[in-house]
């Protein structure tokens, strides 16, 4: 039975290491990647393929099985690459059910034809297997095959409690990580890491500390309402792209020109991954802060609540409601948002599908909904949260439409050439978030209390042709807080609250996506707040 065993297991490995060529970025040659990472790759291998002789009973099966899956795996980590700029690491697996649950969000981006393709011919091969392949139970009998099973796992888990805690100290930048160390010791030195990872402690969000600030709060001036718009992809493709209409963000142009505060925003994601920059924004925690968590935080958060924005505007005395036009278990924001202090949370059910603009509610009925809002009012200040999601992608299952070019691109050919066609669509959504823009500021200028506005990105669309041909653009998306107080000055906090400057609205000034919460909670606070309490608060840096 060993020799029946052995041809599978030695092609097998071999093949394995043959597929992480397959990469993009490749990774090093095994021979330079260090013993403890290429121990790895083989006890991973041993593990795993001796999990599935134990359950197929056919070793040929089981090497098919697990290529397949090694495939998959890195056909999806190129596909990542390809579009965030960040390979596959061990947090993603989570995503293949996210892929069954939400598959418009994930198959696109992989391929609907080679998915179909794969799931035909993984049945086209299962039965092939069971129907050539006789099992080892039946050929060497249940005991000789029970041995040689698990001494196959045993083996490969003895190799692996060697190897793994030997893999050199990960630096959280998954490019270099996977290049280092190789497809199977990254994803098990991320998982390491994950499970050892502490959460950052509710003393480690600002927040924790603007609370009492917050609740102690006395003025004879009322609080403002304030709407927080998470902008899906919005950034300003302008200056990237000289052939983007200048008028399509005009009423951005328009409000930032008179906002409190504005600039560039740096931000944790590229393309996807919107809860990492909603993570930072609301909590004030920095990626830093989260380790290994900070690729999913909101994982962390359904289950350890931290102080956050809506809970110290919630401690003042606000109404907080967070509105998201999409199911609201997704990325478990049913269980955060709660958590972080929202009274309710209004997601895709609060919508008809007649508010769709494309493939998702469009921007215009979110702020039909935020003007509602604004509307009914029971003499509390209202904190509303936005995550819009019209510019959502994969932008190429909708057509371009000509028509809307004038508005947008009015100097591109007929029929759009293929690095234009994505872009198109994603402006024409653009457009619309700008026209939601203004219709915000009008409901809150029409209010009963003084509005504060604040709008950005999550981080830059997906638009990989029009990259390839244009070269990407900055990763940082824009901000602004604008307040129906100021018109022509702006108002910045600083540590010495007793002499607070007046800065003119149109010098920006760059920040973290973590400090953006704090930045609006001073708009509301900022005479309360004690240099004590904010001095550790970086101020926003004057950008050149």
């Amino acid at each position: 039975m060993i020799d029946t065993l052995a041809w599978p297991l030695l092609a097998g490995l071999l093949i394995s290491g043959v597929f992480e060529a397959l990469l993009s970025p490749r990774p090093r040659p095994f021979w330079q990647r260090g013993i403890a990472a290429s121990g790895v790759h083989i006890g991973s291998w041993l593990l795993l393929f001796g999990l599935l002789v134990l359950l197929l009973q056919r070793p040929w099966f089981a090497v098919m099985v697990f290529l397949s899956l090694q495939l998959v795996v890195v056909q999806s980590s190129n596909t990542k690459s390809h579009t965030l700029y960040e390979p596959f690491i061990c947090h993603d697996f989570e995503y293949f059910w996210d892929a069954v649950l939400h598959p418009r969000l994930y198959v696109p981006f992989f391929g609907i034809g080679l998915a179909i393709a794969a799931s035909s011919a993984a049945a086209v091969a299962i039965g092939a297997f069971f129907y050539w392949e006789s099992s080892l139970v039946t050929s060497a009998g249940a005991s000789h095959f029970l041995i040689n099973a698990f001494g196959l796992i045993a083996a490969g888990t003895i190799l692996l409690a060697i190897s793994v805690p030997r893999l050199p100290a990960i630096t959280l930048q998954p490019v270099e990580d996977m290049h280092r160390l190789g497809l199977f010791a990254s994803l098990w030195a991320y998982g390491v890491a994950l499970m050892r990872s502490p959460v950052p402690s509710p003393e480690q969000s600002p927040f924790h500390a603007l609370t009492p600030v917050a609740k102690a709060h006395q003025s004879e001036q009322p609080l403002p309402n304030i709407v927080l718009v998470q902008s899906e992809a919005f950034f300003d493709p302008r200056p990237w792209c000289t052939d983007v209409n200048a008028q399509v963000l005009k009423h951005f142009d328009a409000t930032r020109a008179n906002a409190t505060l504005h600039g560039a925003l740096n931000v944790p994601a590229w393309g996807a991954n919107t809860v990492r920059t909603e993570c930072a924004v609301l909590t004030g925690i920095t990626p830093d802060q989260w380790g290994a968590r900070q690729f999913n935080p909101y994982r962390t958060l359904s289950r350890h609540p931290r102080p956050s924005l809506a809970s110290a505007l919630k401690a003042a005395g606000y109404r907080t409601v967070c509105v998201h036009p999409y199911l609201a278990s997704f990325y478990f924001r049913h269980k955060v948002i709660p958590q972080l202090g929202f009274d309710h949370f209004i997601d895709i059910n609060a919508f008809k599908s007649s508010d769709k603009n494309g493939q998702y509610i469009g921007d215009l009925a979110v702020a039909r909904k935020i003007g509602r809002l604004l509307e009914d009012d029971d003499n509390r200040p209202l904190f509303i949260f936005v995550i819009t999601m019209e510019n959502h992608g994969p932008l190429h299952l909708e057509a371009p439409n000509q028509a809307t070019l004038a508005a947008t691109l009015p100097n591109a050919p007929w029929p759009l050439p293929g690095h234009l066609r994505d872009l198109a669509v994603y402006l024409h959504h653009l457009s619309e978030s700008d026209k939601m823009l203004e219709s915000v500021k009008n409901s809150l200028n029409t209010a009963n209390r003084p509005g504060l506005l604040g709008w950005y990105g999550d981080h830059v669309p997906i638009l990989s042709e029009a990259y390839a041909h244009f070269t990407p653009p900055d990763s940082r998306t824009p901000y602004m807080l604008w307040s129906t107080e100021y018109t022509a000055t702006a108002y910045l906090a600083t540590a010495d609250v007793n002499t607070a400057k007046v800065k003119t609205g149109s010098e920006p000034h760059e920040l973290a996506a973590n400090e953006l919460g704090v930045q609006l909670f001073k708009q509301v606070f900022g005479h309360g707040i004690s240099s004590d309490v904010i001095k550790a608060e970086p101020e926003p840096q004057e950008q050149e």
